[in-house]
């Protein structure tokens, strides 16, 4: 059977058997990141609203888990931003009534400043949110963000979240080679990730073709340098 919303399943190298949703039209996101693995943002918005019906997006769910074996998540990402739908609280509620499966849910933090999107991530089992920068020119030179989003607001955005959220947190830095690997940028990562306290911390670098060819990877001797500046047990290199 095709489906119009889910996603694999994948065999993710975080996730296990990992079954994706998919709840944003393709390329509907807040960013524009250089490193994307999807393409280049043709609708740059932050704009919550229902661009898939909810309802139909668990109906073809109950389908697939009718028909095949339980995956290990369920996770929301996919072709933008899956925060952007303004039903992902209620599809999460409608997810755990259905089954045990854990859901995940992948972000690039950009609304997590809002505290609406914040009560409804809280609903989930696992929360993968990204943080590519701590300074504001290097988070506007990475993410290409809406205009109105400031790296501040989402730091501030994900302490509160941490404070209010009982669930997993693993924190993802994307590394891109003569952007973020710098020493300086890391001591100023090191501070935000104590106030953040995730459970996990994952740096992770580029594994597909990237929507800018600016994007370089970086490699592993400079990931376990930056590891190093990081100081902390909970960090390990995807």
């Amino acid at each position: 059977m095709n489906y119009k919303y889910l996603v694999g399943p994948i065999v993710s190298r975080r996730l296990g058997i990992s079954l994706g949703i998919d709840p944003i039209p393709l390329k509907t996101c807040s960013f524009d990141c250089l490193y994307c693995e999807v393409t280049k943002t043709n609708n740059k918005t932050i704009q919550r609203k229902e661009y898939f019906n909810a309802d139909e997006i668990i109906k073809e769910l109950k389908n697939y888990l009718s028909e095949n074996k339980k995956p290990d998540f369920i996770t929301f990402s996919g072709s933008g931003e899956p925060t952007l739908n303004s039903g992902l609280g209620y599809m999460i509620d409608e997810i755990k009534k259905i089954t045990d499966t854990p859901v995940a849910v992948i972000t690039n933090s950009s609304l997590i400043s809002d505290k609406q999107v914040r009560k409804e991530l809280a609903k989930a089992d696992l929360v993968i949110p990204s943080l590519d920068a701590v300074s504001e020119n290097l988070f506007k030179k990475i993410d290409l963000p809406h205009k109105d989003l400031k790296i501040n607001d989402i730091i501030e955005g994900l302490i509160k979240f941490r404070k209010e959220y009982t669930g997993k947190i693993w924190l993802e830095i994307m590394v891109l080679k003569g952007f973020n690997d710098t020493k300086e940028e890391f001591l100023k990562f090191k501070e935000i990730i104590k106030k953040i306290n995730p459970d996990k911390v994952q740096l992770n670098t580029l594994d597909r073709a990237p929507a800018y060819d600016i994007a370089q990877k970086a490699d592993e001797k400079k990931l376990n340098s930056l590891k190093e500046i990081l100081e902390t047990n909970n960090l390990e290199i995807i």
